[in-house]
């Protein structure tokens, strides 16, 4: 029976592993395990003498690509690469990774679909679950500790910055209103009574707050800022950086970086505009609609 980690195909795959023009023998970085659906593919190009290191801070994640990496491994035999898996977020890159020593680097933002899947992580409006949205379940504030002990000002703000939601202050002053929260279903209700969808828009109501609240938990765009201030020090000269955003935050700071770096002459830029998903893509994964996929190979130069 094929597992659901084997079945699940990461969106803009193809065009992913394209741009990272992965080398038998090279050293390349997932800085995004989830599944491991591009892990999986890298370690089947490297051959035997090359490296795939891999980061996911999610514990339940980095469980299911593990083992799916071993399975890979062992159906490789001889031929299969050195695979090193930190479970650790990919912030901390440069304390398990050398300067100067990779060839192709891939970060996939956002959620992965086995954390919007399940109930108990409490990502999704979807299905009721308890209001956690930590993607490293072992540490730091829960969404319900945001939501019920946050001020209305400081909760507005925050849904306001990081879910782009103009309604931000009638949210906040609801979900105060209606606290005590604990599950999805009573803060999605609440949003949805409060905001209903503009008629210009396709979304639930409650998705640009579930969306806030879950970058200000898990600290998501100072992640994305680290990795992407790292990685010129990491990779070698003509080495590939492919990174996959989910929304307009993620995106105008890959933008931002890589036209910053091009102009210091770091980065030559691949893609002059975003790679998106096609119909195909889309009809078969409606998570691809909002996927761009943006790409630069390191110059030689130095900072």
């Amino acid at each position: 029976m094929t597992k659901p980690t084997e079945r699940h195909v990461p969106v803009l795959f193809e065009e992913a592993i394209g741009f990272l023009r992965v080398r038998a023998g090279g050293t390349y970085v997932d800085c995004t395990l989830g599944l491991a659906g591009h892990a999986a593919e890298i370690v089947r190009l490297l051959g035997p003498a090359g490296r795939l290191i891999g980061f996911d801070r999610d514990p339940e994640a980095f469980a299911l690509a593990k083992a799916r990496l071993d399975r890979v491994c062992e159906e490789l035999g001889s031929q299969a690469p050195q695979a090193t898996l930190v479970g650790e977020a990919f912030s901390s890159i440069e304390q398990h990774v050398k300067p100067a020593s990779v060839d192709g680097l891939l970060a996939d933002f956002g959620v992965s679909s086995l954390q919007f899947d399940e109930a108990h992580r409490g990502f999704s409006f979807q299905a009721d679950g308890p209001l956690d949205m930590r993607m490293d379940t072992r540490s730091g504030p829960t969404a319900a500790q945001v939501v019920n002990e946050a001020s209305e000002r400081e909760l507005a703000n925050l849904i306001y910055e990081y879910g782009e939601d103009r309604r931000s202050r009638r949210i906040a002053r609801a979900i105060v209103r209606g606290r005590p929260l604990t599950t999805t279903g009573e803060l999605a209700r609440i949003v949805a009574a409060t905001a209903p969808t503009m008629k210009s828009e396709r979304i639930h109501p409650a998705t640009r707050t579930f969306q806030a609240l879950r970058i200000y938990v898990n600290r998501e765009l100072d992640e994305i800022r680290a990795l992407l201030e790292a990685a010129p020090r990491l990779l070698k000269p003509s080495a590939r950086l492919a990174v996959i955003s989910f929304h307009s935050l993620e995106d105008r700071i890959a933008k931002d970086s890589l036209r910053e770096g091009a102009q210091k002459g770091i980065w030559e830029i691949l893609t002059r505009k975003p790679v998106t998903a096609g119909e195909e893509e889309m009809e078969r994964n409606p998570r691809s609609r909002s996927a761009k996929l943006r790409a630069a190979e390191r110059t030689a130069s130095r900072f």
